[in-house]
């Protein structure tokens, strides 16, 4: 796709939705982190469901550790694979405690050394806590990116250096929020909510939903 296209795209979304920002609910750096953590194979919606609870009687690494592993697994038993995601969220807490003073880094490489943290986590906690230009590739980013012609990637994991290599610096910071939200609410898998897209006509994906 010509750079002067990209950019339009992204000058659109910026129109738009001048600052997009992520749908999970926290409070601080560390709910935020939890709430990235739990949000793996899960939606935003549920998370925030039982964050909403939880949050009010967990809200540091501290409170977290004292309420511990089992209490944990009951603010977060409707979301998916959330025996796992406690342990981690316990684990991640503590070392937190340990080797952080409680903060959460300001770093990828620290945080993808915490229980639990890996690219993705890493990256959205960058972005929306310290304002870093990274893009978190979820399955919204990865579909969107290759659909607009943005990219051609074979995997989400080569999706945000190629992203980074074409989207102009000035749209970075919001980039992976426009993205998802587009896939999240327009550019949905099974049916594009094409007549409704702002970017349609500089759009070569070949399947298209026909106007209304």
């Amino acid at each position: 796709m010509p750079p002067k296209d990209i950019n339009e795209i992204f000058r659109r979304f910026s129109e738009a939705n001048p600052t997009p920002e992520t749908e999970l609910r926290y409070t601080n750096h560390y709910t935020l982190l939890v709430a990235v953590i739990l949000s793996a194979q899960a939606t935003d919606v549920s998370v925030n469901k039982a964050t909403f609870a939880l949050f009010k009687v967990a809200d540091t690494p501290e409170k977290m550790v004292k309420l511990g592993e089992e209490k944990l697994k009951g603010y977060i038993k409707t979301i998916g694979l959330f025996n796992m995601k406690a342990k981690n969220v316990i684990a991640m807490s503590q070392a937190l405690i340990k080797q952080h003073q409680s903060a959460v880094p300001n770093t990828r490489e620290a945080l993808e050394k915490l229980p639990g943290v890996g690219k993705k986590t890493a990256a959205v906690v960058m972005n929306c806590a310290f304002g870093e230009p990274t893009i978190a590739v979820d399955t919204h980013v990865f579909r969107v990116s290759n659909r607009l012609g943005l990219v051609k990637t074979q995997t989400p994991e080569k999706t945000e250096a190629a992203l980074l290599k074409v989207i102009p610096k000035k749209w970075q910071q919001h980039a992976h929020h426009w993205l998802i939200l587009h896939g999240r609410y327009i550019c949905k898998a099974a049916k594009p909510r094409c007549p409704d897209c702002l970017v349609r006509d500089l759009c070569p994906y070949p399947h298209k939903t026909e106007q209304n």
